[in-house]
């Protein structure tokens, strides 16, 4: 029955911080003139999963990683490549790393949500596996924070690409061991099952998945 109206209310969204705060910013702004009697609490946090969404008041979520919760409908938005990068004072004079045995002896960070005391890198073009461990200087949950560690070079860093390309490109960051990365992180846009879903839920899904 609900099907034509026009969106109302307020719709309440997780989203990771960094994407939060840039790529989704404006998809959300135009989302919001789009149908003005609609407004949105949008909440940023770096879990990797909300246990319950009902309790929490929450529509839906951007979630960054796999999703393990069965109990939830998932949308893939979009895949994140993760490369390897690190400041120019970190590898000092030597030549640059080409091959992940040129890593491991180099001092790391962690970005904890995804890898903590181990580094897997795949080949691009052959598939190829390498993995070793790691003992980070530091550790944490946010990307942005990660970022600043590296420009401070204490030490390398595997980084969603799109977070650090200006970096890259003005030098500040080097992009080591290039023929090799991460397995690239699913991006999701996640929400309970239910029999209806309101306009504005309906309306933001559709917007998510056009960009």
């Amino acid at each position: 029955r609900g099907a034509g109206q026009e969106p109302v209310g307020q719709l309440r969204v997780v989203a990771p911080h960094a994407f939060g705060q840039e790529h989704f910013i404006k998809p959300l702004a135009d989302y919001l003139k789009r149908y003005p009697q609609v407004n949105v609490e949008w909440l940023l946090h770096d879990d990797v999963a909300i246990s319950d969404f009902v309790s929490a008041g929450i529509d839906c979520a951007i979630q960054v990683g796999e999703i393990s919760d069965s109990s939830l409908v998932a949308i893939k938005l979009t895949e994140v490549p993760r490369i390897v990068v690190a400041a120019p004072s970190v590898i000092s004079n030597t030549a640059l790393p080409q091959q992940p045995t040129d890593l491991v002896n180099l001092p790391w960070l962690a970005l904890r949500t995804y890898y903590r005391n181990e580094v897997l890198l795949r080949h691009k073009t052959t598939g190829e596996i390498q993995r070793f461990p790691i003992a980070p200087r530091i550790s944490t949950d946010n990307l942005y924070a990660l970022r600043s560690a590296a420009l401070q070079g204490l030490g390398v860093a595997i980084s969603s690409a799109w977070i650090v390309e200006d970096e890259l490109a003005d030098g500040r960051l080097l992009h080591l061991a290039s023929a090799w990365q991460a397995d690239p992180l699913p991006v999701h846009l996640v929400y309970p099952y239910a029999r209806f879903y309101p306009a504005r839920l309906r309306c933001f899904i559709d917007a998510m998945r056009e960009v």
